[in-house]
Parts: C-alpha cells; structure tokens; sequence
C-alpha cells in the first residue's frame, strides 16, 4: 500500500469513528432511563397511557402491611400517623413526638377521647384520642394547648404521643370512638 492510500485509510478511519461517536451521542440523548432495569409493578397505566417506572418509595408513604378500610397508622419507627378513609386513601400524614411508652404493634381501636385534660407530664392537653394501654400506661394522641411537643424523659412512664394542633384537630375529627387504629413496629 502506498503512503498516500494509507492516509487516506486512516482519514477515512478517523472520519468514521468520528461518525460512530457522534451517533452513539445522540442515541445516548433518547435512552429510557429504565433501560435494562426490571420492569416496575404498576397499579395501571399512568394518564398519558403509559406504565410509569418505579420510583424509590417516599418516606411518608402508607406503609404496605397497615391493614385495610377507615383506620388510624402509627408507625413507631418512623413516628409518623396517617388518618386513611375510605378506599385506602391517605386524607392526611404527619410526624409526631413519642412518649416513653409505646403501645405493641397491633390492632386497637378508639377506646376514649377527651376535649381537654392535663396530661400525665403536667401539660395542658386537648383533643385526647386513647386507644391503648401497657403496663399500666395509657397511651393516645393529644396536642399540647401550648402547642410544645415534649422532651422525653425517661424517668416518667408517659403515653402521650403528641402532635401539633393542627394534626390533632385533624386526629378529632378523624378519630371517633370505635375507629380503629394499627400500629406498626
């Protein structure tokens, strides 16, 4: 091969890979990002047609095992309450402060409920929702009238899970007697 057809093999060569990169490029633009990936479980199909890929469940997602129906999930793990209605659906989700003695994780159910009371760590409390008791602690969600959540003190067996007041009116009018309530680990 003479010198002139060797670099024009090597110009074409390089023209060619140039090409290749350049349209490897582009494709690269218009891979789906769930390419090779497992498809996702769907509840249908999203409303432009099409199954969505999974995402990365949210922390304030309902947890999967709550149960079923028109109910209260407290989620000791992630101090976390969902008010569920009916269908399952979510009506409203939110943090809260734990008392210092949790309920079993289990299924209870509203057993009472007071407009105002002062709880058991000396604080002006209103919309008291109970539904359990251990070791002789009753425990139930309540706001403080001052709207402070408390500071754990584990010398005092409490059982008021606290919530703003704005989630505790919620939990009121939510939460009437019979409703019932799961409680997760």
């Amino acid at each position: 091969m003479s010198r002139s057809s060797s670099g024009a093999v090597a110009g074409l060569t390089a023209a060619a890979v140039a090409v290749v990169g350049f349209l490897a490029y582009q494709a690269s633009a218009h891979v789906p990002d769930n390419l090779g990936k497992a498809p996702a479980a769907s509840s249908g199909p999203s409303p432009s047609g099409s199954a969505k890929p999974s995402a990365r469940p949210r922390p304030d997602a309902l947890p999967e095992d709550s149960g079923s129906g028109t109910r209260v999930v407290y989620a000791l793990g992630k101090d976390r309450v969902w008010l569920v209605g009916a269908k399952d659906k979510v009506e409203r989700t939110y943090k809260v402060s734990p008392s210092t003695v949790d309920p079993e994780p289990g299924t209870y159910a509203v057993t009472s409920r007071s407009g105002s009371i002062t709880g058991s760590d000396g604080v002006p409390i209103e919309h008291v929702v109970r539904f359990a008791s251990r070791d002789g602690v009753v425990i139930g969600f309540s706001a403080a009238v001052d709207g402070t959540t408390p500071e754990l003190d584990p010398s005092q067996r409490t059982g008021g899970v606290r919530e703003t007041r704005e989630d505790g009116q919620a939990m009121w009018v939510f939460a009437t007697v019979g409703t019932k309530v799961v409680v997760l680990p």
